[in-house]
């Protein structure tokens, strides 16, 4: 048996089931934005994309650290 999500992944499964759309999808989303900070990210989807502050911080939060190799 696999070892459950820990941190902002472990928000994935109820991203996806609430809105809809793969993390894959919400995280090229995130990539593409031409925002770089951590909290205009967050505020911006939650207000363009209807997140909540929890899920967009987990979004946020995992893929910045991806990106910067963490």
């Amino acid at each position: 048996m696999s070892e459950p999500a820990k941190g902002p992944a472990s928000y994935f499964p109820s991203i996806e089931k609430k809105y809809g759309r793969p993390v894959a999808e919400w995280k090229e989303l995130i990539r593409s934005s031409p925002l770089t900070r951590h909290m205009e990210i967050v505020s911006w989807l939650k207000t363009e994309h209807g997140l909540g502050h929890g899920h967009a911080n987990a979004l946020v939060a995992h893929t910045l650290a991806e990106d910067s190799g963490r």
